[in-house]
């Protein structure tokens, strides 16, 4: 069995898990990673043993595809220079609506014209439950559903507070209030010479923050409070064509890179079965995602 070549871009909370998951994958193998900041560098050669760890890209030889384990916000300019060069991308994009749908059109166009693939948004939200949304529409045409993350650690809002002005380290935490809505606790420690108000005010206008109620704590140690975990509720309420009542309710809770990183690899199985172009995880077939024998596969779980 040929094993699919895989590079990672990034080695931060997800990338870590990427390696440990492509480690258990049968038919996958890490070609290397690439980091260009000697600092991160060194940190990930110290971590692993035996792994190529590169400055760019083009130090590595006959890469099948590139998981993206990187900011959102790095993605739109990252994946198209991979797919230019006939490398398959897969990555966590993790904003919904227009800025998804608008990477996705530029992915889809840039993976056509170098006959290759791109799978965006492969995480657990977007993601794996953008495919639980779907099966529970199967089910109840017409309703709605409402998901309710949390309580947990937001990867994507962590980010995006650490990376604002006057912040030394971060912490966004994600907590229901059910039905759909959700506040955020954001636990920022400053660098020295800022001012917390005009820090947190900047955060709270971000597009990743503006739609939710934040409340913000200063905190001088945030690896003391800091957990990975986070988790899920979906619940539909609906009808079965002329039937209503219906309640579907999917749940998982779960250390949030961990399950990141582990959907990434198996997205980047299910890419190397696509045709040419832009993927979101709905579109794939869920038995693609997986590995072994088509048939056996079935046989177990149909």
């Amino acid at each position: 069995m040929k094993k699919v070549r895989t590079a990672l871009l990034g080695f931060g909370n997800v990338g870590c898990h990427v390696v440990e998951a492509l480690e258990t994958a049968p038919d996958m193998v890490l070609a290397g990673i690439v980091l260009p900041d000697p600092d991160e560098r060194s940190r990930a050669c110290h971590a692993l043993k035996d792994v190529s760890v590169v400055s760019s890209l083009e130090r590595l030889t006959a890469v099948d595809i590139a998981i993206l384990a990187v900011p959102s916000r790095c993605v739109p300019e990252i994946a198209p220079s991979v797919l230019s060069r006939g490398i398959a991308t897969v990555d966590c994009f993790d904003m919904h609506g227009e800025p998804l749908s608008r990477l996705r059109a530029c992915l889809d166009a840039a993976a056509k014209e170098a006959g290759t693939v791109a799978v965006t948004a492969a995480g657990w939200d977007p993601g794996t439950d953008s495919t639980a949304r779907t099966l529970m529409e199967i089910v109840a045409p017409r309703g709605v559903t409402y998901t309710n993350f949390g309580p947990g650690m937001s990867m994507g809002h962590t980010v995006v507070a650490k990376a604002c002005e006057g912040v030394a380290d971060a912490l966004s935490l994600t907590l229901p209030e059910g039905w759909g809505l959700h506040s955020r606790h954001i636990y920022v420690k400053l660098k020295e010479g800022y001012a917390f108000d005009e820090v947190t005010a900047k955060i709270a206008c971000d597009p990743y923050f503006v739609h939710d109620r934040c409340s913000f704590f200063p905190c001088d140690d945030i690896k003391a409070i800091a957990d990975s975990g986070h988790g899920v509720r979906m619940e539909r309420l609906g009808s079965s064509g002329a039937t209503s009542n219906q309640r579907l309710v999917f749940s998982m809770t779960v250390d949030n890179p961990a399950a990141t990183g582990q959907v990434l690899v198996s997205s980047a199985r299910a890419a190397m079965r696509q045709k040419p172009g832009c993927y979101t995880v709905p579109e794939i077939p869920p038995i693609d995602f997986l590995f072994g024998d088509r048939e056996q596969l079935l046989k177990r779980l149909v």
